[in-house]
Protein backbone atom coordinates (compact mmCIF):
# COMPACT_ATOMS: atom_id res chain seq x y z
CA UNK A 1 0.00 0.00 0.00
CA UNK A 2 1.03 3.50 -1.05
CA UNK A 3 0.26 7.03 0.52
CA UNK A 4 0.67 9.74 -1.65
CA UNK A 5 -0.47 13.35 -2.74
CA UNK A 6 -2.49 13.44 -5.62
CA UNK A 7 0.33 15.18 -7.87
CA UNK A 8 -1.52 14.65 -11.62
CA UNK A 9 -4.85 14.60 -13.14
CA UNK A 10 -5.72 12.00 -15.53
CA UNK A 11 -9.85 11.22 -16.49
CA UNK A 12 -9.49 7.84 -14.44
CA UNK A 13 -8.06 9.21 -11.76
CA UNK A 14 -10.83 11.61 -11.40
CA UNK A 15 -13.76 8.66 -12.14
CA UNK A 16 -11.83 6.97 -9.41
CA UNK A 17 -12.03 10.07 -6.96
CA UNK A 18 -15.71 9.97 -7.90
CA UNK A 19 -16.48 6.34 -7.70
CA UNK A 20 -14.97 6.87 -3.97
CA UNK A 21 -16.85 9.53 -3.10
CA UNK A 22 -20.42 8.44 -4.41
CA UNK A 23 -19.90 5.69 -1.60
CA UNK A 24 -19.13 8.13 1.07
CA UNK A 25 -22.39 10.13 0.00
CA UNK A 26 -24.64 9.05 2.48
CA UNK A 27 -27.60 9.11 -0.17
CA UNK A 28 -25.27 6.91 -2.36
CA UNK A 29 -26.06 9.55 -5.24
CA UNK A 30 -23.31 10.78 -8.31
CA UNK A 31 -22.93 14.26 -8.15
CA UNK A 32 -21.36 13.92 -11.30
CA UNK A 33 -18.23 14.88 -12.65
CA UNK A 34 -15.38 16.76 -10.50
CA UNK A 35 -14.25 19.60 -12.54
CA UNK A 36 -11.12 19.01 -13.70
CA UNK A 37 -10.15 22.46 -12.32
CA UNK A 38 -10.93 21.25 -8.99
CA UNK A 39 -7.71 18.56 -8.96
CA UNK A 40 -5.80 21.34 -10.27
CA UNK A 41 -6.13 23.99 -7.95
CA UNK A 42 -5.82 21.19 -5.13
CA UNK A 43 -2.42 20.11 -6.47
CA UNK A 44 -1.37 23.74 -6.85
CA UNK A 45 -2.28 24.93 -3.37
CA UNK A 46 0.03 24.81 -0.46
CA UNK A 47 -2.43 24.54 1.75
CA UNK A 48 -4.36 21.52 0.73
CA UNK A 49 -4.26 17.81 -0.13
CA UNK A 50 -5.90 15.10 -1.44
CA UNK A 51 -3.99 11.89 -0.08
CA UNK A 52 -4.38 9.07 -1.86
CA UNK A 53 -4.15 5.29 -0.77
CA UNK A 54 -3.10 3.20 -3.66
CA UNK A 55 -3.05 -0.69 -4.05
CA UNK A 56 -0.20 -3.19 -5.02
CA UNK A 57 -1.91 -3.06 -8.84
CA UNK A 58 -1.88 1.20 -8.54
CA UNK A 59 -5.80 0.93 -7.71
CA UNK A 60 -6.66 4.17 -5.76
CA UNK A 61 -8.94 1.91 -2.85
CA UNK A 62 -8.87 5.15 -0.47
CA UNK A 63 -8.77 9.04 -0.06
CA UNK A 64 -8.15 11.80 2.61
CA UNK A 65 -8.97 15.53 1.35
CA UNK A 66 -7.48 17.81 4.08
CA UNK A 67 -7.11 21.70 4.12
CA UNK A 68 -4.95 24.15 6.68
CA UNK A 69 -7.08 26.91 8.03
CA UNK A 70 -5.86 29.77 9.58
CA UNK A 71 -7.38 31.74 12.75
CA UNK A 72 -6.05 35.32 14.53
CA UNK A 73 -1.90 35.49 15.13
CA UNK A 74 -0.55 31.97 14.25
CA UNK A 75 -2.47 29.45 14.81
CA UNK A 76 -3.24 26.77 12.23
CA UNK A 77 -5.61 23.97 12.17
CA UNK A 78 -5.77 20.92 9.52
CA UNK A 79 -9.71 20.50 8.26
CA UNK A 80 -10.55 16.91 6.66
CA UNK A 81 -13.12 17.18 4.36
CA UNK A 82 -13.40 13.65 2.59
CA UNK A 83 -12.32 10.57 3.95
CA UNK A 84 -12.56 7.00 2.59
CA UNK A 85 -11.61 3.81 1.80
CA UNK A 86 -13.59 1.49 -1.10
CA UNK A 87 -16.11 -1.26 0.62
CA UNK A 88 -13.85 -3.86 -0.34
CA UNK A 89 -11.04 -3.18 1.28
CA UNK A 90 -12.08 -2.00 4.92
CA UNK A 91 -11.19 -3.05 7.86
CA UNK A 92 -7.87 -4.20 6.44
CA UNK A 93 -5.67 -1.45 7.85
CA UNK A 94 -5.99 1.16 4.86
CA UNK A 95 -7.79 3.57 6.50
CA UNK A 96 -5.76 3.66 9.59
CA UNK A 97 -2.84 4.07 7.33
CA UNK A 98 -4.56 6.85 5.39
CA UNK A 99 -5.11 8.14 9.21
CA UNK A 100 -1.78 8.25 10.11
CA UNK A 101 -0.63 10.14 6.97
CA UNK A 102 -2.94 12.98 7.78
CA UNK A 103 -1.28 13.45 10.91
CA UNK A 104 1.87 13.69 9.76
CA UNK A 105 0.29 15.73 7.02
CA UNK A 106 -1.01 18.12 9.14
CA UNK A 107 2.18 18.00 11.81
CA UNK A 108 4.28 18.92 8.58
CA UNK A 109 2.14 21.62 7.44
CA UNK A 110 2.75 23.21 11.40
CA UNK A 111 -0.97 22.43 12.51
CA UNK A 112 -1.85 21.99 16.10
CA UNK A 113 -4.70 19.83 15.67
CA UNK A 114 -7.42 17.74 13.30
CA UNK A 115 -10.96 18.96 12.73
CA UNK A 116 -13.52 17.22 10.98
CA UNK A 117 -17.39 16.36 11.24
CA UNK A 118 -18.77 13.22 11.30
CA UNK A 119 -22.84 12.86 10.99
CA UNK A 120 -25.44 11.02 12.56
CA UNK A 121 -25.69 7.14 11.35
CA UNK A 122 -22.14 6.73 10.70
CA UNK A 123 -21.58 4.80 13.91
CA UNK A 124 -18.82 2.57 12.47
CA UNK A 125 -16.94 5.85 11.31
CA UNK A 126 -17.77 7.43 14.47
CA UNK A 127 -16.12 4.50 15.89
CA UNK A 128 -13.31 4.35 13.83
CA UNK A 129 -12.25 8.18 15.01
CA UNK A 130 -12.45 7.61 18.94
CA UNK A 131 -10.40 4.20 18.48
CA UNK A 132 -7.77 6.22 16.75
CA UNK A 133 -7.77 8.93 19.20
CA UNK A 134 -10.26 11.60 18.29
CA UNK A 135 -12.75 13.26 20.54
CA UNK A 136 -15.69 14.13 20.00
CA UNK A 137 -16.02 18.22 20.21
CA UNK A 138 -19.18 19.95 21.13
CA UNK A 139 -20.41 22.31 18.98
CA UNK A 140 -23.31 23.12 16.25
CA UNK A 141 -22.32 23.05 12.91
CA UNK A 142 -23.61 25.24 10.59
CA UNK A 143 -23.73 25.99 6.99
CA UNK A 144 -25.22 28.74 4.46
CA UNK A 145 -25.08 28.48 0.66
CA UNK A 146 -24.60 30.76 -1.75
Amino acid sequence: MIIKKLDQYTPEIANRIRELLIQLSRSGKDKGEIPREWFEDIINSPWHDLLIAENEDGKIVGLASLSVIMGPGVRKNAYLEDFVTDASVRGQGIGSQLWNAMIDWAKEKGCARLEFTCGRGREAAQQFYKNHGAEIYDTNFFRYEF
